[in-house]
């Protein structure tokens, strides 16, 4: 045997010899990402900042901003609570699966069982799922988080107005009582709410450390900083924009509580952490509400200021720090993205979001929606956002303009505007929506107008008495 075939069989055998590898990347590389999403209630567009606010510190969103990314075009899936929950935990326009508005205690509706929810998919997968803070889509039992994919929960059924000590009480509302969960048994009442962000925080970062050495979803929905405002006394009248300030700071403190836990557990190049709020600011509370600056009106339309939000990822693993991305995405493009990068099987229904990792990544320059759709109400098809544009059809908007704000945790009232003609808007020249170019246009407004046609055969408008081929029904309770 020649000495080169010799050697040619001895390199062969010491190959076959070494254990064999899936990858050359470290087990720890391999994990699945965990996945932590905070979620916060009426949160304004400037009420952090790196998005523009100098009179509120918050110093945890901003290493998060600058350790990850922004994104300063990013839309809640509607300026409404329950709504707005939907999209982002399912991936659809609300009012695909039935869900509208703010739901109350007591409501016959909420999040069907055939609707896949993103802790679903994620609990399919192998993860831990826990939610500890605001539900709200559907307070009987089986429309409750642990019926819907989520191993724990720990906070209120819906929104901490919505009890007895509402200013309209006896009046508008007859609120009971708000109840405290600890998944399906009511554990208290909530009356005092100033140790509730704190609470939720404790639970959550009890949660990390609990499941450290397994995957898991963590899901922060926090009650504040939606009206009635509440603050533990560690931050009362520490901010420079009064009571609301001092609540976004706590909220800033909770964060990095949670930001804290996953280094010390060591899993903070491994988990993705977004930041960001369901609609925008409940304007008619004056003082006690937050700033859509320099966005157009607030919660409650889809105007900007009503479904722009703050949005802050943070995964070192993957996504390059710094970056500020303005490209569009919406809340229905989170439970699609998730998928892609925990590698879990989308819902088997149909659904509206598309994945939008390579937009957080810096690989794509454009959004893979070609649209976004703003419903809001009842299936009222209201605006269009297509590249730069804004259309807004016909309908009919609330707005604090010329009116009383209202102070120290009373509304003012809302005055009603009547749109008669499309509007367009020119996002990137115009921000803040106060030039209408509609007559400048004619074809960008006939290709919008096309586009939102498809959709009203898919999902309707009522404010065109179009019904859509492809509406479910939310749950009810049997």
């Amino acid at each position: 045997m020649s000495r080169k075939i010799y050697v040619l069989l001895a390199l062969a055998l010491i190959a076959s010899c070494k254990p064999k590898t899936a990858s050359k990347e470290s087990p720890k590389a391999l994990t699945p990402p965990n996945i932590v999403l905070i979620f916060t209630d009426d949160q304004g567009y400037h009420d952090v900042g790196v998005f523009g606010a100098d009179d509120i510190a918050t110093p945890n969103l901003d290493k998060m901003a600058d350790d990850g990314i922004r994104l300063t075009s990013y839309y809640s899936a509607q300026p409404i609570c329950s709504a707005s929950r939907a999209g982002i935990l399912t991936g659809c326009y609300p009012n695909r699966i039935g869900i509208h508005n703010a739901l109350g205690p007591g409501s016959p509706v909420g999040i069907n069982a055939s609707e896949t929810t993103l802790a679903e998919m994620l609990k399919a997968n192998g993860y831990a799922t826990g939610i500890f803070g605001k539900w709200h889509l559907g307070d009987d039992k089986q429309f409750l988080p642990t019926r819907h994919g989520f191993d724990e929960w720990f906070g209120i059924p819906y929104s901490n107005d919505m009890w007895p000590n509402h200013p309209w009480q006896g009046t508008v509302f007859n609120f009971p009582p708000l109840p405290l969960y600890e998944n399906e048994t009511v554990i208290d009442t909530v009356n005092d709410q100033t140790q509730l962000t704190t609470r939720l925080t404790e639970r959550s970062v009890a949660f990390i450390n609990k499941n450290k050495d397994t995957p898991f979803f963590l899901y922060v929905p926090h009650p504040q900083p939606h009206v009635p405002l509440y603050v533990s006394d560690k931050f009362k009248g520490k901010s420079n924009r009064g009571l609301y300030g001092d609540v976004i700071m706590e909220i800033d403190w909770s964060v990095g509580q949670i930001l804290e836990a996953l280094e010390e557990n060591n899993l903070t190049d491994n988990t993705m952490v977004i930041f960001t709020s369901d609609n925008g600011p409940w304007l008619s509370y004056g003082n006690h509400a937050g700033s859509a600056f320099p966005l157009r009106e607030g919660k409650g339309t889809t105007w900007e200021g009503g479904q722009r939000e703050p949005f802050i990822a943070k995964y070192p693993q993957k996504l390059k720090a710094g970056q500020v991305i303005d490209i569009p995405v919406m809340a229905i493009d989170i439970l699609p993205t998730i998928a892609e990068i925990t590698d879990s099987k989308l819902p088997e229904r149909t659904i509206d979001g598309k994945s939008v990792w390579e937009v957080l990544t810096g690989v794509a320059d454009e959004s893979p929606q070609e649209a976004y759709f703003y419903y809001y109400r009842v299936n009222e098809l209201m605006s269009v956002r297509y590249g730069k544009w804004k259309l807004y059809f016909p309908h009919r908007y609330r707005t604090m303009n010329g009116q009383e704000p209202g102070k120290d945790g009373l509304p003012g009232e809302y005055r009603m505007v009547d749109m008669e003609e499309i509007e367009l808007y020119d996002l990137e020249a115009d921000i803040r929506e106060t030039k209408d170019v509609a007559d400048e246009y004619p074809e960008i407004i006939a290709k919008i107008k096309e586009l939102a046609d498809e959709m009203r055969a898919r999902l309707g408008d009522s404010l065109t008495d179009i019904t859509g081929s492809e509406n479910r029904e939310a749950g009810k309770i049997e």
